[in-house]
């Protein structure tokens, strides 16, 4: 059995670029590779709300954390395997708390598409994603009295790093529907509401 908050027939924006068997696969490897090409673009601010939104927008929310949990991994492999980031505590503490961060944002992502009205999908993945930029913004900034960096949290570095992810979010929806025309059995679907 499925872990969700949502009832089995909750209707909410779905992604479906293709078949339902395959969109956890799909969604876990658009966020791979997304993952991986943000790690070595922007290392600490890799586009976490953004891959929650995705993937609570494809996926249930028990397979969306997973898919969120293998992202954050990739990252974190890059980080400390390539990009050879630190190995002490604090490092590898704000590497777990950005992972809960993560996994917060898809579940507040996840909540709101099943709250908020379906009759424009652009609208609720927009509100989606401010829920869970929020989420995720305020369990890093939770994180600051106990490992620091509280100067992070200025109004322009959050505004910036959240812009970056709402890019993010845009290409990653448009990767989704390019794979949902060029898909032969995906045709006539459309992000549905």
């Amino acid at each position: 059995m499925a872990f969700n908050l949502l009832p089995p027939n909750a209707d909410r924006v779905r992604l479906h670029p293709v078949e339902q068997r395959y969109a956890a696969m799909f969604c876990f490897a658009l966020l791979t590779v997304s993952c991986a090409l943000a790690s070595f673009a922007f290392a600490c601010a890799t586009p976490f709300a953004a891959f929650a939104v995705v993937a609570a927008a494809s996926l249930r929310l028990g397979p969306a954390l997973l898919v969120v949990t293998g992202a954050w991994l990739v990252n974190q492999t890059i980080g400390f395997g390539v990009l050879h980031y630190p190995v002490d505590a604090s490092t590898i503490a704000w590497g777990f708390v950005i992972g809960a961060a993560a996994l917060a944002a898809t579940a507040a992502s996840s909540l709101a598409l099943g709250a908020l009205p379906q009759n424009r999908a652009a609208l609720v993945l927009a509100l989606a994603f401010v829920c869970a930029y929020a989420a995720y913004e305020f369990a890093l900034f939770a994180a600051t009295p106990f490992l620091g960096g509280q100067g992070a949290f200025t109004f322009e570095i959050v505004a910036r790093i959240g812009l970056r992810s709402a890019a993010w979010l845009i290409g990653l929806v448009a990767a989704c529907e390019i794979v949902r025309l060029l898909n032969p059995l995906g045709r006539g679907r459309t992000i549905s509401t």
